[in-house]
């Protein structure tokens, strides 16, 4: 017999996706859903979704360029039907009202601070509670995670106790303190698990170079962390800037932050109603530019060790 007989005659294997007994395998969960969420009615809804979700920031900008006689006498979607009540002096009032410039520098000497101290701790505790061995380890990572738990709310009344003693009531450095010490739980538990994934054995390479802890630190484990830090930069960035609550209580009322400057305002609302969507969506476009120049980062270090 030839080769090319012996071959015909050979039995063929089945199909993978075959089982012995001859039924197709069953299609996974994974795969189900990945087919459904390609279909057309899917996509068309998530773009119904999508515009309702973006329609109160485009009421919000539309509504910042109209003027205060428009807003108060009809909604903002009369824009597309009447563009003549598009006018820039509402923006004109704004970068003329000082109230409210003079909150920008404010907040942005609240914000960098506190993302900065937070990446930077936060980074050094999640390394160590990740590669290095000390008593308790385990029992403190946990006594950390369990401060995610804890509201806001409760620590304003010991901490503006604590504040009075020591001079930071009203201060920019209290308001620093007060958003570092309630970001690091979170940026802690999110570094702590991704620094745990780096392999092993890239860190013992390291080590036989002769790299010790602080230089395997900074040459090795920040570098394979940037998107997690820029993740953790992000939502420490925008929970900062956006918070009014600790603002409120803590900072210096003749200096306010821009949230704040920009609430207070509400109580002149008759007067002053063309300087609060302009205001409020300078408020936002700033985190937002933020959020779209990194969103990359972002997304990578969110997903990070969710796929192997």
């Amino acid at each position: 017999m030839t080769t090319a007989a012996a071959a015909e005659t050979a039995p063929k294997p089945e199909p993978r996706e075959a089982k012995k007994g001859g039924e197709p395998a069953k299609e996974s969960l994974a795969s189900r859903i990945g087919r459904y969420a390609g279909g057309g009615a899917v996509r068309a809804f998530l773009v119904i979704v999508a515009f309702l979700w973006l329609s109160p920031t485009v009421g919000l900008l539309l509504s910042s360029f109209r003027d205060p006689s428009d807003i108060a006498t009809s909604g903002w979607w009369k824009v597309f039907g009447d563009p003549g009540q598009l006018t820039t002096d509402t923006y004109d009032a704004l970068f003329g009202n000082e109230d409210v410039m003079g909150a920008l520098p404010t907040t942005i000497w609240i914000t960098v601070p506190s993302t900065v101290l937070v990446v930077v701790l936060g980074s050094l505790a999640a390394y160590a509670f990740a590669w290095m061995d000390f008593p308790g380890r385990d029992w403190v990572f946990l006594a950390v995670v369990g401060l995610l738990v804890v509201p806001v709310q409760v620590a304003l009344i010991p901490v503006a106790s604590l504040y009075r003693d020591l001079n930071l009531f009203h201060t920019i450095t209290g308001v620093v303190l007060f958003h570092t010490a309630f970001g690091l739980p979170f940026a802690v538990f999110l570094l702590r698990n991704f620094f745990a994934e780096i392999p092993r054995e890239l860190l013992e390479a390291a080590r036989i170079d002769g790299a010790g802890e602080l230089r395997l630190f900074f040459r090795v484990v920040m570098p394979l962390g940037g998107p997690a830090i820029a993740a953790l930069s992000i939502f420490q960035f925008l929970w900062v800037w956006n918070d009014m609550l600790v603002a409120l209580v803590f900072a210096d009322p003749g200096k306010p932050p821009l949230t704040v400057a920009v609430q207070q305002q509400t109580r002149q609302f008759d007067s002053n109603i063309e300087l609060i969507a302009s205001g409020a969506f300078i408020s936002m476009i700033i985190p937002l530019v933020v959020f779209f120049a990194f969103q990359r980062q972002f997304v990578s270090g969110v997903m990070a060790g969710a796929v192997k």
